[in-house]
């Protein structure tokens, strides 16, 4: 399904906002939410939902959502997190149990410090002792916080104490145990998708920056790395790219190549933003990307639903 008509963009909006929204209570109030676990479920599958819609609409929404503002971070980044899981589930072909084990854990990895991410993301200066030690407890304290919650999946329990441990960078992905790859594939996807997310302390990288830093830990032939790629695209939709023109482009749909998807041209090579913004695909003619842009070096207010339009008609990579 593609959003045709602004009332269905703005319903779908509307609904990715309210599970933003939504699994943002939840991780705030874990011991006031009654069936603690039966929520992650139903957000999981209302997730799934959404991205059946449109996952390329999904991944725009996100990214300038996860990029351009630093409120709610916490729940922004455990969302954009499980997204990037799933998709990565189905680029490795997981069992679906592994599938689920995972993107729950996505969901809720930072359960025992939502708070204090918030905090962090608004907070200029560096973290301090004490917060340093709740960074550093996080992973234990949470997988033990969603066990007293009624968590009974072990895998998703394992996958949030370890997300952040290097011994699951080692050996071969094939290879290692099932709780191994999986807290391994959400170590990747949580450094990438922080990376590319603004703090006040800092503004975000580009989406090509960011990939670099996520690969940095586990090399270039990574399977997770390579999965991510393929099941995002360099510039996933939502991120801005230069072209070779000068001209700055946001990108709206990935493309069977990843290095060279659909994107809404916005700017004239002098800076100035264009009236109407015209569809190009960069794998058919030039100009190329050049490079991804940090939305920090990209500040306009742009019409999304006039933009993800551009891709309705044009023989595009659909839904599956």
């Amino acid at each position: 399904m593609q959003v045709k008509s602004e009332n269905e963009y703005e319903d779908l909006l509307g609904q990715w906002s309210d599970l933003e929204s939504g699994l943002g209570v939840i991780l705030s109030n874990p011991a006031n939410t009654q069936q603690f676990a039966h929520r992650v479920v139903q957000y999981d599958r209302w997730m799934q939902g959404l991205l059946q819609r449109d996952p390329d609409v999904g991944l725009y929404l996100l990214f300038q959502l996860a990029s351009n503002s630093p409120v709610g971070y916490s729940a922004s980044h455990s969302l954009v997190s499980a997204v990037l899981c799933h998709l990565i589930a189905g680029e490795l072909n997981l069992p679906g149990k592994e599938r689920d084990s995972l993107v729950r854990a996505a969901l809720t990895m930072n359960v025992a410090m939502t708070a204090l991410q918030d905090l962090l993301a608004n907070q200029a200066e560096r973290p301090t002792p004490e917060q340093q030690e709740g960074i550093r407890t996080h992973t234990v304290k949470g997988s033990m916080m969603l066990a007293n919650l009624g968590v009974s999946d072990d895998d998703w329990l394992d996958i949030v104490t370890f997300h952040h441990d290097d011994a699951v960078d080692k050996g071969e992905l094939h290879e290692v145990p099932a709780t191994t790859r999986m807290a391994r594939i959400l170590k990747m996807v949580d450094r990438y998708a922080a990376m590319i997310s603004p703090r006040s302390n800092r503004s975000g990288k580009s989406a090509t920056d960011s990939m670099r830093t996520a690969f940095s830990t586990l090399g270039k032939s990574d399977e997770v790395g390579q999965a991510l790629v393929r099941a995002v695209g360099l510039c996933p939709p939502g991120t801005y790219v230069r072209l070779d023109s000068d001209e700055i482009a946001v990108v709206i749909r990935r493309s069977n190549k990843a290095n060279l998807p659909y994107v809404a041209i916005i700017s004239k090579p002098t800076g100035e933003l264009i009236p109407q913004p015209r569809l190009h695909r960069t794998a058919e003619a030039y100009p190329r990307i050049r490079a991804a842009l940090a939305a920090s070096a990209v500040r306009v207010n742009l019409n999304h639903f006039l933009i993800l339009q551009l891709g309705l008609y044009a023989g595009l990579r659909m839904p599956e």
